[in-house]
């Protein structure tokens, strides 16, 4: 289907000849958009014209419009302003063009480029529901995705499920205290949520006994590392990372329930994903990093046995990278996916890793890079 431009220079051209009984070449027509403050969708620059015409701009531009308004079913109207000549499109121009952009599979695709492009969206905790934040970070990864693709990129659409971590163990131990064997089955509650009441509950409770523990003469900041609820939490870490049974046990439990509610989400709004990573999967190989950082100084201890990179050269100061009772953090864990990544979708020089992340998290991935 001819451009809108090219049937607009041949209607002139036509013009031309019909009334100044003179030959023009199509591809001379000068066909630009419409100023803002004009009323039309296109524009036809008359002064080039005005040699076959031998008339004024103006009457140039009039003879043309009203020549085109007869003749050519796609203009609908025109107004001149002195050397340029409006012409406003018909609707019905504009949705042939629609329908044969739908019709065309292939419409604003390019050819096939080498570079793999891995992107990371939607990033959800496994102990609360998917928020405006996930659901706005979705939105953009997935429609980034489909750009790239058409662009000729190999892309790999990737999520990553924070999985475990004293976050997650908070959500377990809330439910163990507190649930009374509560599931989604027996209260008829979407799983993410059930497990979200949990995580608030124990964070009722820790606020609760930070508060007695001040009250009692505690500065806030004993109060908050020593709360029994806290200390109970960071057990149940310690003995998840040690791979303890009952404790793996109902973490895979609660997180079925939390991804069968994530799931039913995605296929709500209509994304998807190639792969997901877990954290419970990835952090091990993180670790594995931070010690051959360690045996090559890249790294270092503080007196409390945590482990540390130091950037302040790259203006990002100290970052942490294992608690001192060696449990690891969220850079261990993506320091290890990065790894996995690339091996899984071999990437190379000229490849790359895009993360759709909030502007809140641009310090970590800053830190992540260097």
């Amino acid at each position: 289907m001819n451009s809108i431009q090219e049937i607009l220079q041949n209607e002139v051209s036509a013009a031309i000849s019909k009334l100044f009984d003179q030959s023009l070449d199509a591809a001379q027509v000068t066909i630009q958009e419409t100023r803002k403050d004009f009323d039309g969708d296109l524009t036809v620059v008359v002064f080039p014209l005005l040699r076959y015409s031998k008339l004024s701009p103006e009457a140039t531009g009039e003879k043309l419009g009203a020549f085109l308004e007869e003749n050519c079913a796609d203009v609908t109207g025109f107004n001149v302003v002195k050397g340029f000549l409006n012409l406003n499109i018909s609707d019905t121009y504009w949705m042939k063009q629609l329908a044969s952009i739908q019709a065309d599979n292939a419409f604003g695709t390019f050819p096939s480029k080498p570079e793999k492009v891995v992107l990371e969206y939607c990033g959800p905790n496994t102990n609360k529901p998917l928020h405006f934040g996930h659901v706005r970070n979705m939105m953009i990864g997935f429609a980034t995705a489909n750009i790239l693709s058409a662009y000729g990129h190999e892309v790999h659409k990737v999520n990553i499920l924070n999985d475990r971590g004293i976050a997650i163990c908070k959500s377990m131990l809330g439910w163990l205290k507190f649930a009374d064997g509560e599931t989604p089955e027996s209260s008829g509650k979407k799983g993410d949520y059930l497990v979200a009441e949990y995580y608030v509950r124990f964070e009722k409770e820790y606020k609760a006994e930070v508060a007695a523990m001040e009250a009692d003469g505690k500065t806030k900041e004993e109060a908050e590392a020593n709360a029994p609820i806290m200390l109970e939490a960071r057990e149940m870490l310690r003995k998840w990372e040690a791979g303890e049974e009952t404790v793996r046990a109902l973490w895979s439990k609660m997180n079925g329930w939390v991804y069968e509610g994530f799931n039913n989400t995605y296929e709500k709004i209509g994304v998807d994903f190639e792969k997901n990573y877990y954290e419970s999967e990835t952090y091990e190989l993180g670790k594995a990093i931070v010690q051959e950082g360690l045996d090559k100084e890249l790294f270092f201890k503080k007196d409390d046995g945590s482990t540390w990179v130091d950037l302040t050269e790259q203006k990002l100061d100290h970052k942490i990278l294992l608690r001192s009772d060696g449990t690891s953090v969220y850079l261990t864990q993506d320091l290890g996916t990065a790894q996995e990544r690339a091996k899984d979708f071999g990437l190379g020089e000229g490849d790359k890793s895009i993360y759709v992340v909030a502007d809140e998290q641009n310090y970590h991935f800053k830190v992540l890079k260097h």
